[in-house]
Parts: C-alpha cells; sequence; structure tokens
C-alpha cells in the first residue's frame, strides 16, 4: 500500500490524510460534490420558478435516476475491469461537459427568451446525462477509496471522505443560493443562474485537475466469466450477506419516503417565502448538521455498537422530517433541517464503514454498483415519489407521509434484525454474525 512513508497508529484522527492519493481523492470529491450540489439547488429553483409545477421537479430526480439505476450493474462490471484514473477523467470531462451546455442554454434564454419547452428538454437531457455519468463514478471511486488506505484506517478514512462531502453540501447550495438571489446586485445585468454555472463550471475543472494528480489504479482482476455471471455474482454476495442487505434497504427506504430536497423550492417559494437566498440556506442547514456531526465523530465513533445506532440514527432522521412538515416557521424549519442532517450523517459513517470492511477486494466495482442502485439513486428517485405526493396530497401532508413511512421502515428493520443491535463491530464483521 503506497503512502507518505510515515507509520500512522489508528488513534491518530489524520491517519488517514497521510496518505497522498487519498488527501486527492477527498479534494476532488469536495470539488465535485461542491459543484455538484450548487448546480442541483439552482436548477430546482430555476425550474420550479419557470414552471411552477411540483411535477417539473419531480422529474428532475427522475431523469437522473432512470440512467444511474439502469446501468448501475454495468458500470460496476467495468469499474472492477479497468483502470480507475482513466475512468474517473471520463467521467469528469462528460459532466463538465453536460454542464457547460446547461450554462449555454441559460445564458441563451436571457438573451432571447427560448420557450420553456425547448429549455426543459436540454436541461432534463443533460441530468440525464449526469445519471449515466454516476452510474460509473460511484464504483469507481469506492474502488479508489479502498485502495488509497490501508484497511484498518477504513473508519477513520470513510469519516473524513464523509465529512468533506458534507462540507461541500454546506458551501454548495449556500453559494449557490445567495449567487443566484444576489448576482445583479453586484453586476446588473448578470443573472443568478448564469453567474452560478460559470462558478459550477470552475469547480468541475478543478476536481478534474485533482482526477489528473492521482496515481493509476489498475484493475485487480479481470473476470473471465461473461458479463452476466459476473453481474449475478455482485447481486448474489449482496442478497446473501443480510447485514449488507439490511443496511442497504434501510437506508433506501427512508431516504426514498424522507427525503424533502426535491420539496425545498416550494417551501422557500410558497410556504416560508423566503426566495432563493432562503432555499440556499435551508440546503445548507442539513449539510452542516451533518459535518459538524462528523466533526465530532472522528473522535467519537459510532462504530462501538453500529447496528443499535443505525437505527437511532434512521429513527431520529425520520421525526426531523415530521417537524420540518410541520413547521411554517423558518428558523424552526432550519433546526430540523439541521438535525436531519445530523442523524444523517451517523447512519452514511456506519452504513459506509460496513460496506467496507465486508467486502471482497475483487467484487468493490460491482457491490458499488448494487449499493448504487440502492442507495446513490435512492435520492432521485425518492425526489420524484416527493413531487408526486405533494401533487396528490398536497405539500406538508407528502412530507408527514414521508418521515411516518421512515419510522414504519425503522419499526420493521428492528423486528428483523434485533439480533444485532447488541453487537460491536468486530462481531458483525464474523462469518456467524447472527441476523
Amino acid at each position: 500500500m503506497p503512502d507518505d512513508g510515515n507509520s500512522t497508529p489508528k488513534t491518530d484522527s489524520f491517519a488517514a490524510l497521510r496518505y497522498k492519493d487519498f488527501r486527492s481523492y477527498i479534494g476532488m470529491r469536495f470539488c465535485f460534490t461542491f459543484a455538484y450540489q450548487m448546480q442541483t439547488v439552482v436548477l430546482g429553483f430555476y425550474i420550479y420558478q419557470l414552471t411552477h409545477s411540483k411535477i417539473a421537479l419531480a422529474f428532475i430526480g427522475l431523469s437522473e435516476a432512470i440512467p444511474a439505476v439502469g446501468i448501475a450493474l454495468y458500470g460496476g462490471y467495468i469499474a472492477d475491469k479497468y483502470e480507475k484514473r482513466k475512468m474517473l477523467l471520463i467521467i469528469f470531462s462528460g459532466v463538465l461537459l453536460s454542464s457547460l451546455v446547461m450554462f449555454i442554454t441559460t445564458l441563451t434564454n436571457v438573451a432571447s427568451q427560448l420557450h420553456t419547452t425547448g429549455i426543459l428538454t436540454i436541461l432534463y437531457a443533460m441530468i440525464f446525462c449526469n445519471g449515466l455519468a454516476r452510474a460509473f463514478y460511484g464504483p469507481a471511486t469506492f474502488t479508489i477509496y479502498a485502495q488509497s488506505i490501508p484497511k484498518e484506517l477504513y473508519p477513520n478514512g470513510s469519516t473524513w471522505s464523509s465529512s468533506s462531502w458534507q462540507v461541500a453540501s454546506i458551501l454548495g447550495p449556500l453559494t449557490g443560493g445567495f449567487i443566484y438571489g444576489f448576482a445583479h446586485h453586484f453586476y446588473p445585468g448578470l443573472t443568478g443562474i448564469t453567474a452560478t454555472f460559470a462558478l459550477t463550471l470552475i469547480f468541475m475543472l478543478g476536481s478534474l485537475v485533482l482526477v489528473y494528480l492521482l496515481r493509476e489504479y489498475p484493475p485487480i482482476f479481470i473476470p473471465k466469466e461473461n458479463i452476466w455471471v459476473s453481474l449475478k455474482e455482485g447481486l448474489n454476495f449482496v442478497f446473501t450477506n443480510k447485514i449488507m442487505f439490511y443496511a442497504m434497504s434501510l437506508d433506501l427506504f427512508s431516504v426514498f419516503f424522507g427525503g424533502v430536497v426535491a420539496l425545498l423550492p416550494v417551501f422557500a417559494l410558497d410556504i416560508l417565502k423566503v426566495g432563493a437566498e432562503g432555499l440556499g440556506i435551508m440546503r445548507m442547514a442539513s449539510s452542516l448538521g451533518a459535518a459538524l456531526t462528523m466533526i465530532v465523530m472522528i473522535r467519537f465513533s459510532p462504530m462501538n455498537k453500529p447496528w443499535r445506532n443505525l437505527l437511532i440514527a434512521v429513527s431520529g432522521f425520520g421525526i426531523s422530517i415530521i417537524g420540518f412538515g410541520l413547521s411554517n416557521i423558518f428558523y424552526v424549519s432550519l433546526m430540523f433541517l439541521f438535525l436531519q442532517g445530523a442523524f444523517d450523517s451517523v447512519s452514511v459513517i456506519i452504513r459506509g464503514t460496513i460496506m467496507q470492511l465486508l467486502t471482497p477486494d475483487h467484487m468493490r466495482g460491482r457491490v458499488s454498483a448494487v449499493n448504487s442502485m440502492f442507495i446513490g439513486s435512492s435520492n432521485e428517485i425518492g425526489d420524484f415519489e416527493s413531487g408526486m405526493a405533494a401533487k396528490l396530497l398536497g405539500t406538508v401532508p407528502a412530507v408527514i407521509f414521508g418521515g411516518t413511512m421512515t419510522l414504519l421502515i425503522v419499526s420493521v428493520t428492528w423486528l428483523k434484525t434485533k439480533k444485532l443491535v447488541p453487537l460491536s463491530l468486530a462481531q458483525i464483521q464474523e462469518p456467524t454474525a447472527p441476523v
């Protein structure tokens, strides 16, 4: 395992950061997440301003989820089979091109007032392309993370990796919301959407440069069987490993029903009436809660009794969603979003560590692909569910319904996995761990 030549004890909170490639990895992840989150928050607001349609918001998530889920297993197969650095260079170049097209589209609309249908068609098409890229991005980065640090540092590395993601998720939406709302004050004639996309392109380019600085990551194995047999092997591993299966299922259904991100533009414009700036703050609040919690978890790990802590965290997530739906006061809503992010971060750390420790090296790409189908796209599919539920039930009832369903899912999972609750991480790793 390549490193910087330092022998690092496990108790060192900065242990994972002492590896050069890991630093490049989290830097790349930060820049990409910052740009992607900023782009996502302004796209939702921009499309809702154009259409005032909750269905239009639902189709943002669906446009990305269809390709991300549809070819996720193939993305995992390719990630296991090919060199990862080259894969990421291609992926990031494609996402950069997609953002450039959206930038030109919004710029052209400002100049000539394009028909709304034409704008939406282009934007949804580029979101679809981003979904294609995500099907390969997740498995490739999952493997790079696993090979950039020693196995005993996975819990520490998972905390740093998730923290960099969360910090970017704080700054990205906040920056995007404020640029969208205030750009014209700084430069007359400059629109918020155009200025935001320009900054997005800069950070996308930065992430591409950081990928270039990574060393090469050749495949650990070349599958001799055909693609269908290889993919079936990855699926069988996940579905026969009950601990991994229940962890993925819990996250999938809680995010599917409990996610409120897609409806935040509705809350910002119609319920709380705080505009684009308020939307950026709301998107920031959840990520701020997650980031601060992860900083605490660098010192105080939740892995002493991971399954118990996972169930508690997802329960807190569901309660926070219900509280947010019931609130009509901006600062109270921010508090519940903060708590939602805090609880979700605990879930991310625990599930990510379990995934890394239970997955064999030669199957990381395919197992990550299955994880992407369960988790990576649950946000987008959940966005579609949220938009449709809001259309059918109303915005506030849809959010309360989602939080209630999350609590129901936790209860069912607890009944199915009670034997795991008192176990330590080492006991969960044992092949004979009860379920």
